[in-house]
């Protein structure tokens, strides 16, 4: 296992503590294949040097979901397993976004970002991103998403 894969992961339990927390999406080897049969786009990584440094994890669902997500009836881990893999998709939750400190200000979750979502689009008739910021910077990388694909962002406001 890669240095950067290990600092992605301890990365990844400092931002979330999904360990912690049984509504958010633990992602391991089973979650990442799901995620495949959704669309190939889910799961996205930039690599540099030793493995990556950037992770990033979106996920084309249903408008219904969504609304039910936003509005805190359903958790993260229930969206991911109540979407559809082969659905008609209409809408992209923005789920996690992980750069190492070093490599961050450099636009990596924006070009993967852009890349995956403009790629689900081409296949589905997306019509808003939503989203769970946990972070200030993860707020402001969701809205500027938002600005460059020209969809709507919503945001989920209950905090952890």
């Amino acid at each position: 296992m890669s240095s950067n894969y290990k600092r992605l992961i301890t990365l990844a339990e400092e931002v979330f503590a999904v360990k912690s927390d049984p509504e958010q999406l633990d992602v391991d080897e089973n979650v990442i294949k799901r995620l495949h049969k959704i669309h190939p786009s889910t799961v996205s990584e930039h690599v540099e040097g030793d493995g990556p440094v950037a992770w990033l994890l979106i996920i084309p669902t249903s408008e219904r979901l969504m609304e039910r997500f936003l509005n805190a009836e359903i958790s993260e881990k229930q969206l991911f397993e109540m979407t559809v893999p082969g659905s008609n998709y209409e809408t992209i939750y923005l789920c996690s976004a992980l750069v190492l400190q070093e490599y961050r200000r450099k636009g990596i979750i924006k070009k993967l970002a852009v890349k995956a979502i403009n790629t689900i689009r081409k296949e589905h008739p997306v019509k808003a991103l939503f989203a769970w910021p946990f972070t200030e910077e993860g707020r402001l990388a969701a809205e500027n998403l938002s600005s460059l694909t020209g969809l709507p962002l919503f945001n989920r406001t209950d905090r952890h």
